[in-house]
């Protein structure tokens, strides 16, 4: 069996098609059509054609779940649960993880401590409410606990700062109450920076 063609694709500029006898066999990631040092020309038997189509599977999940990465940063479930959902078997999932954590794209306690700082940029996010999110992420317990014992943000502070932030919104304290609650915070102290505010 010999390697006929080597196509760019249009679609994908990024990948290339690989014809062999003629016919379109399998596609490769640059980086993989330079690891592979595949050539026009070159002769395999059919049990190595069957390994470089192997090859191109993973590379093919590998490239994907990047693109995913580069979107915004992904926990270790994430990538396996959107690999699964692209109907990918868990021995290639696995092969494909392996891979992004080598190169350190995936690594749950950087995508903790990360998902906190952007978290608390962006909006006053309580303690309790970011464990929940890193739960639903399902990022280990002893990491969540590790990454918010770290968090040096005043509780109370942005707390207060909500406040602050909803009262014109909610002008009944028990409609605020309820609002901060669901937020995530504790209802003792949102009644005693209450008290303190009102004073």
């Amino acid at each position: 069996m010999k390697i006929t063609d080597i196509k760019q694709q249009v679609k994908r500029a990024d990948r290339y098609s690989i014809f062999v006898d003629g016919k379109y066999a399998f596609s490769f990631s640059e980086s993989e059509l330079l690891a592979s040092k595949l050539r026009i020309g070159q002769e395999f038997t059919e049990t190595e054609v069957e390994e470089l189509k192997d090859r191109a599977i993973i590379d093919k999940g590998y490239d994907m779940a990047l693109n995913l990465i580069i979107r915004r940063p992904r926990s270790e479930w994430e990538l396996r649960d959107y690999l699964k959902r692209k109907k990918y078997d868990p021995t290639v999932s696995g092969y494909v993880l392996d891979r992004l954590k080598q190169r350190g794209y995936v690594d749950d306690m950087d995508f903790a401590r990360r998902w906190v700082e952007n978290r608390r940029l962006l909006k006053a996010t309580s303690k309790r409410r970011l464990m929940q999110e890193l739960r639903q992420k399902r990022v280990a317990d002893e990491i969540i606990h590790s990454v918010l014992e770290a968090d040096e943000t005043d509780e109370q502070q942005v707390l207060r700062d909500l406040i602050e932030r909803k009262r014109t919104k909610y002008q009944d304290d028990l409609k605020l109450m309820q609002y901060l609650v669901r937020q995530g915070y504790n209802y003792a102290d949102i009644k005693s920076t209450l008290s303190e505010i009102n004073e």
